[in-house]
This record gives structure tokens, sequence and C-alpha cells, in this order.
């Protein structure tokens, strides 16, 4: 359960430094395509971090029954 939590704030971290990194280069005029590939990556991260967190609940409520 706790390796689940883990997992879950790493992912939340890597999408946190991938929005930055969009944000970088979306100031720059010759990488606005890269700018969006960053933002695309860092929904990912995001989702998979919700995703894992969900997962550590669930086990959470299955200890509890």
């Amino acid at each position: 359960m706790k390796k689940h939590k883990i997992t879950a704030a790493l992912y939340y971290v890597a999408a946190i430094l991938s929005y930055v990194s969009a944000i970088v280069n979306f100031e720059g005029e010759n990488s606005r395509y890269l700018g969006g590939l960053w933002i695309c990556i860092g929904s990912t991260l995001l989702y998979l971090g919700i995703s894992r967190s969900n997962k550590s609940k669930e086990d959470k409520d299955k200890e509890d029954k």
C-alpha cells in the first residue's frame, strides 16, 4: 500500500516538471510543438498518478474489511 503512494507521488512530481518544461518550450519560438508534446506527457503522468492513488485507496478498503 505504501509503495502505491510513493509511486503516485513520483508521478505527480514528474507531471509538474513536464508542465514546467512545456511552459519553457512555449516561450521559445522554434520549439512550440515540443511544448504541446510536454503538455501531453504531463497529462498522461497526471492520469497515471491519479489511477495509482485510487489503487492504493482500493487496497486500503480491502484491508479494512
